[in-house]
């Protein structure tokens, strides 16, 4: 199997280009989910991301406990794991107490509200809070996810402690050329996720997987459909993270790094017509603050 390749942040930190997400619904118990970690960490993953919303802290805590006491690895350190703010602790004085809480891993969320329950975000004072997380050890880099070219801008003209990474929704049907752009210029590294289409989460199409130019390029390399998207997201300078609990499926994953898409594939990828999969309907509504998801795209739909 090839080498993880890994990439490095503007923190100084580095961060395993393949991550194994955690987000699915309905969340399993928590062995199931424990269990595939424990098996992604014998595959060789050192990237596992998580969110308190995602129900999924404490079982990939149970696991790093177990790799540790077999030996899979010999610390910590070795893994890079991510988690996330949750919408009701984006308030200045929640958000140091939100990451405790999820370092603890008993930081589950429900996705309980109404489009009518959203309210402006005071953006330098809850940044403000996450540059603590970092400056009290707590976090090791910060970051933030699905922000647009226009909140990124807005974020940058106050941040004392630019965002290390910007995650986001990118596929070869949205392949967001340019936010990338925008986040290659201002040193932001951008992960994609939903690189296949987050088939049963909380939104999800078929349409990534089947892409005619996708399935062309996979019968013609003898690859499966799901490693020609996470190659090309890996082509495109980038970290991917993308979700699955079966052993073969994760072994399968990591086959990405010892070959290449042809350019003649890649130039024919780029010229797939774009939609934006993720289109967040439980944020908008005509009373709310988001009317419309152009509106909460900032026009990039």
């Amino acid at each position: 199997m090839a080498v993880m390749q890994q990439v490095v942040l503007s923190s100084g930190r580095r961060m395993p280009v393949l991550g194994m997400g955690t987000a699915t619904y309905p969340v399993p118990p928590d062995e199931i989910m424990t269990s595939a970690v424990i098996d992604a960490i014998e595959l060789g993953y050192r990237h596992f991301d998580t969110a308190s919303i995602y129900g999924s802290e404490r079982a990939v805590g149970q696991a790093i406990a177990t790799a540790l006491e077999r030996g899979l690895i010999r610390s910590r350190d070795e893994l890079f794991v991510t988690t996330k703010l949750w919408c009701t602790d984006m308030h200045a004085d929640r958000v140091v107490p939100a990451l405790q809480e999820s370092l603890r891993l008993k930081g589950d969320k429900q996705i309980v509200f109404t489009s009518e329950d959203m309210i402006p975000l005071d953006m330098p004072t809850v940044w403000e809070a996450m540059e603590k997380c970092q400056s009290l050890g707590l976090a090791k880099s910060i970051g933030v996810s699905n922000f647009t070219c226009r909140k990124l801008a807005d974020l940058l003209s106050h941040a004392k402690v630019p965002p290390a990474v910007n995650q986001v929704e990118i596929n070869p049907i949205w392949q967001q050329r340019k936010l990338r752009d925008f986040c290659s210029e201002k040193g932001i590294h951008v992960t994609a996720y939903s690189l296949l289409g987050a088939i049963g989460v909380f939104w999800g199409s078929n349409d990534v997987l089947e892409c005619e130019e996708v399935k062309r390029i996979a019968q013609s390399t003898g690859k499966s459909r799901a490693q020609v998207c996470l190659r090309w997201g890996v082509e495109q300078g980038g970290s991917i993270v993308v979700k699955s609990f079966n052993k073969e499926r994760l072994k399968e994953n990591m086959e990405i790094f010892d070959w290449h898409l042809k350019e003649e594939d890649k130039e024919r990828l780029s010229l797939v017509p774009q939609k934006r999969l993720i289109l967040v309907h439980p944020f908008i509504s005509p009373n709310g603050l988001y009317k419309s998801h152009a509106e909460f795209w900032d026009g990039d739909v």
